[in-house]
């Protein structure tokens, strides 16, 4: 599991809430004029057929951009473990279970709190087609690739295995979806290899064309916690690469790039760091950004929506999709090169991307929304009603009833201050009015064109909301997570619906 550095970089909140006060922030930035529409918004009937508030532009327009953006693969927790059905298989007996795994997470109530969405079993080769269905899904979404965590290269491994499925599956899904290898510095088995044998197992995956390489056939190389090797360590693998007839453009991902990138700096084609998870945190983008572009550096700047992990005791307060946003907004803004999404699905951290039973795909959605401004230089229109909703399933105070829970999450050092909000977020093609229903109380408001947040304090019950444009509802969502006073299991992590997208609870949540 990664560890983060603990710097903390002072940002403004851009929501500033009273207690038990509903707050509204109009997020339209001032490029955002190109936001059109008329009041005839779809309903949320078609949202099956055209589940974004806008309209993605073609993978070959996104692709044009040299601004790119992959999201980190993480090779544990694959679609199926084991191509059981969802509410028996090992997710949901192991995972999701407190009593999993012979007992060893029950202390933290289980070691995952959410899942990749589920699906029927398959027949034939089933994981490579659930490694062709998340290519898909990223390409859909409008990325350019996947970084894969390389934990373990020896070709017995199951993570070895699954890096080859997903390369294989990038292959026959489309050539034009890259992947970028990440050798994890903090992996036991990578941590064993020397130079020429990590050049030697490099090698092997690069042959594939689905490998990105850049111009000159430079293999693109972004080695995690990369301060765990000394620069030498990284120009001798360079070199053993090159003895294999690859250049190497190396981007390296630091804990803590303030500290340790200079040393970096002549073997290096960018830089990276594994970032934080709050907005409170994200006030450092524009210098990083500005730093190495100065060294005629490219800058990959990491965004994730929030970040919970039950068995280390810690989480992040996200403020709903606050530090989605956020960051998002500041690396468009710091004209960062690239993008890396933390994580597409690393679940025991809660920083998934990837559709799931929790999340949906709502914070996917929104970064396609904010990857069209970074590629295109333009937001795209909005032209259908769109509407989230975010909560928690809890109050942060709230402890479990789950037999044998003794260990709970604390908010990491210098986080921003935990609170309990509902956030109704609106992509609206014209103003309407809003009206809401937090935990049984109505709520009504004007919501402006455009994107829109307003919060709401968090009460037990049932979370819905609808758009309402001359008389008529033109898009309705009511979230399937109920809010308790007595959760089975404490869980942190802000669960997201769409308007626009079907989205039940499974049994297969804790």
């Amino acid at each position: 599991m990664r560890l983060r550095s603990g710097k903390t970089v002072a940002l403004l909140a851009a929501l500033t809430v009273a207690a038990g006060a509903p707050v509204a922030v109009v997020l339209q930035p001032s490029d955002e004029v190109s936001a059109k529409g008329t009041s005839g918004a779809k309903p949320a009937a078609t949202a099956a057929v055209k589940p974004l508030p806008f309209d993605l532009p073609a993978t070959a327009t996104l692709r044009k951009s040299s601004r790119k953006v992959f999201a980190h693969y993480f090779t544990p927790y694959p679609v199926s473990l084991d191509n059981k059905p969802a509410a028996s298989d090992y997710y949901t007996r192991n995972y999701l279970n407190p009593a999993g795994e012979g007992g060893k997470h029950k202390a933290y109530g289980g070691l995952l709190r959410d899942r990749p969405r589920p699906r029927a079993p398959l027949a034939g080769d089933w994981q490579l087609k659930d490694m062709e269905t998340e290519v898909r899904t990223a390409k859909a979404a409008g990325l350019d690739g996947f970084t894969v965590d390389l934990l373990n290269l020896d070709p017995s491994s199951q993570h070895r295995k699954r890096v080859d499925l997903l390369i294989k599956a990038a292959q026959r899904v489309d050539p034009g979806f890259k992947i970028v290898l990440m050798p994890d510095m903090t992996a036991t088995q990578i941590k064993s290899l020397s130079p020429a044998g990590l050049a030697t197992a490099l090698a092997k995956l690069a042959a594939s064309p689905s490998v990105y390489k850049l111009s000159g056939n430079r293999l693109l190389v972004s080695p995690f916690k990369a301060e765990n090797r000394a620069a030498s360590w990284f120009s001798s693998l360079i070199a053993a690469l090159r003895q294999k007839g690859y250049n190497t453009a190396l981007v390296p991902v630091f804990l803590n790039f303030s500290a340790h990138y200079k040393s970096y700096v002549p073997i290096s084609h960018g830089f990276s760091n594994w970032g934080n998870r709050s907005p409170n945190q994200q006030g450092g983008i524009a210098g990083n950004v500005s730093k190495s572009h100065a060294l005629k550096k490219i800058w990959m700047q990491p965004v994730a929506p929030q970040d919970e992990r039950p068995n280390q005791r810690v989480y992040d307060e996200a403020n709903n999709t606050e530090n989605l946003r956020t960051t998002w907004q500041n690396a468009i803004s710091a004209k960062a090169d690239w993008i890396q999404l933390t994580t597409w699905n690393d679940f025991s951290e809660g920083t998934q991307i990837s559709p799931s039973t929790h999340n949906g795909s709502v914070y996917l959605d929104l970064t396609s929304y904010y990857l069209t401004r970074l590629k295109t230089g333009k937001w795209p229109a909005i032209v259908r009603d769109t509407l989230y909703l975010i909560h928690r399933t809890h109050r942060v105070s709230a402890r479990p009833t789950a037999a044998g829970q003794t260990k709970f999450m604390s908010p990491r050092p210098g986080t921003s201050t935990p609170r309990d909000r509902v956030e109704v977020l609106s992509f609206l093609t014209a103003p309407a009015a809003v009206k809401a229903s937090i935990g049984g109380q109505g709520q009504a408001y004007q919501a402006a064109r455009g994107v829109q947040s307003r919060l709401f304090p968090l009460r037990f019950g049932t979370n819905s909301a609808s758009v309402i444009r001359a008389g008529k509802t033109t898009t309705a969502v009511t979230s399937p997570f109920k809010v308790t006073q007595t959760p089975r299991v404490q869980d942190l992590q802000y669960c997201a619906v769409s308007s626009r997208r079907a989205q039940t609870r499974t049994t297969t949540s804790p």
